[in-house]
């Protein structure tokens, strides 16, 4: 069986264990509602809890060494300045068409119309960085300080400029680039290991997120809640699947079978950045970019690249300001799409900090910040599905540069959509 179906099989059968495990907390058999509270705060938390941090375990060092590896290849040549430039363009008008997509589709659904909003409703969030604060924080004082603390800007600019230094020091720098290559090929290998344990964590994740939600959550707000959804499927297959027929005049089907465990990983852990090193794997060995795209689009996309996030706070902006009553105008919906567009980039690609930024872009149009409050029940069911059109993005972008640059594989992609190929496959 590929891993592939593997995971979604462990998905499937994670949210109906955690469905069935719900009604045991209220029910009035007490052995059988410990039981449940057992398997959902011990058993499928310690799981869940071990497989994200053995994802997350391999971030830093495989971030930094890939990019290390990339720039060095490229450091010395005017290619890396064309593909920085070509990366932050396209990342920052798929987030544009991301939010303006958002706006348009829940103006035409008005899904906050006739929302009552009953008793007060109170959201304190946590404040969002200035752009100043953003601006300086990008550069790291401390690089060990940087990776201990997961900064993954910082990180990227440190293992940069590290490449371009072994790039430009000749014949002496080319042990460390055999260590570095060396290094990441042992890297690749682990995650290649994590990755065939994936469905057991991610059984893990979801048993426990439905036995403490379930569906009931999604019902009192179904109209927002498939509002996103459309604005997420759509922009994921028809945003990107026209850059990619168009631009790189690739097929956007056979990329979509090939992206699919990146996907998946995404959707089960709810952060790019813990997916980080599944996109890459996938993005190398199922996508034929190269390495020396890859090492830098990739993460980079992981930090700032938030479409998913983006569209959450197109439709939740208008959705907040329908059940309150108020109306946005033609400039509050186009600071709205700056704002977000801006956001995303300091935004860290964790769970949950979708809700920072839109507290942001809130304030920017006069909305109640308390409004946040109506969403964050189910806020955790469309972390899942935005991180996943992140990640897709992430793949996408790469792939438009690579085939640009001339470093995609044509071969590697079309043959391995059929099956699943890692480094290091046993």
């Amino acid at each position: 069986m590929k891993l592939s179906t593997r995971i979604l099989l462990g998905m499937v059968a994670g949210i109906a264990v955690g469905v069935l495990l719900r009604p045991l907390a209220d029910g009035p058999d007490s052995f059988a509602a410990a039981l449940g509270a057992w398997l959902v705060d011990t058993a499928f938390e310690v799981g869940g809890s071990i497989f994200v941090a053995s994802l997350k375990l391999m971030v830093v060092p495989l971030l930094f060494v890939s990019l290390v590896n990339g720039a060095s290849a490229m450091g010395a040549s005017a290619r890396m300045g064309r593909i920085a430039g070509k990366t932050l363009a396209l990342y920052l008008v798929t987030t544009g068409i991301a939010i303006t997509l958002a706006l348009l589709l829940a103006n035409l659904i008005d899904p906050g119309l006739g929302v009552g909003l009953e008793g007060e409703v109170d959201f304190d969030p946590a404040a969002a960085p200035s752009a100043k604060e953003v601006l300086i924080g990008i550069f790291p004082s401390n690089p060990v300080q940087a990776m201990a603390e997961g900064n993954m800007l910082q990180v990227i600019v440190f293992s940069l400029l590290m490449g371009i230094a072994l790039a430009h020091s000749g014949p002496a720098g080319e042990p460390a680039r055999e260590v570095f290559r060396s290094f990441n090929e042992v890297i690749m290998a682990m995650v290649t290991l994590l990755m065939h344990l994936a469905p057991y964590g991610v059984f893990c994740l979801l048993a426990k997120l439905f036995a403490e939600l379930g569906f009931s959550a999604i019902l009192d707000l179904g109209k927002y809640f498939g509002t996103v959804l459309l604005v997420l499927a759509i922009h994921g297959s028809l945003t990107y699947g026209l850059l990619l027929w168009l631009v790189a005049r690739r097929s956007p089907l056979t990329f979509l079978r090939n992206v699919r465990p990146a996907l998946l990983f995404g959707f089960s852990t709810a952060s790019s950045n813990a997916t980080m090193p599944v996109t890459l794997n996938v993005a190398e060995q199922r996508l034929g970019i190269d390495n020396r795209v890859a090492s830098f689009t990739v993460p980079l996309g992981a930090t700032m690249n938030m479409d998913g996030t983006a569209i959450m706070q197109g439709v939740a902006t208008v959705f907040i300001a329908q059940a309150y009553g108020l109306d946005i105008s033609m400039g509050g919906y186009l600071a709205v799409i700056l704002t977000a567009t801006l956001a995303s980039i300091g935004a860290a690609g964790v769970p949950g900090v979708g809700l920072i930024t839109l507290a942001l872009v809130l304030e920017q149009v006069g909305l109640p910040v308390e409004g946040i409050a109506l969403i964050v029940g189910i806020d955790r069911l469309l972390d899942m599905a935005r991180t996943a059109v992140n990640v897709c993005g992430d793949c996408t972008v790469s792939t438009l540069v690579a085939s640009s640059e001339g470093l995609l594989d044509d071969k590697l992609f079309a043959e391995v959509s059929d099956r699943d190929r890692y480094v290091a496959d046993p």
